[in-house]
């Protein structure tokens, strides 16, 4: 008598990694996750790897557990992963003080950020298939129009 499962969040051919409560800006945390979005899972890991944003250790933490996942929960082939989003959101701001002059003093906001990034596994020769087939009619409509 356990509680039923949840469903997934996800399709069957996509696996799910978050990071919370990072400590970083939500916009400075954007710039990084941008640079990896629609990337090959590996080449993805060594844009991070030689990112010089000091937050870019931590989205490779985040990629690194949604590879896991992929491969450990849900089968796929780590091989054919790309990551097909890659989302920030706010989390909690920290409110400090700053002690200013005249017995006076100031707000400081220390933002902390949520990351969620889904790796989908692609069939390469699918893809392939595909690009061939749309570069065949195009050349097809070149050379109907060249012809004529």
């Amino acid at each position: 008598m356990s509680k039923p499962k949840s469903p997934r969040k996800v399709a069957e051919n996509e696996a799910l990694a978050l990071g919370k409560t990072i400590r970083v800006s939500p916009q400075k945390l954007n710039l990084v996750a941008e640079t990896i979005r629609g990337r090959k899972a590996a080449n993805a890991l060594t844009v991070l790897e030689f990112n010089q944003r000091r937050i870019a250790k931590e989205v490779k933490k985040v990629l690194q557990s949604a590879i896991a996942n992929a491969e450990n929960n849900h089968g796929l082939d780590i091989d054919q992963l790309v990551v097909s989003e890659a989302s920030v959101g706010k989390a909690l701001v920290m409110g400090r003080f700053h002690a200013r002059g005249r017995g006076k003093s100031s707000a400081i906001e220390k933002p902390f950020s949520n990351l969620r990034i889904v790796v989908r596994q692609v069939d390469t020769s699918k893809k392939a298939a595909k690009k061939g087939g749309k570069k065949s009619t195009e050349a097809a409509a070149q050379a109907a129009a060249g012809g004529a």
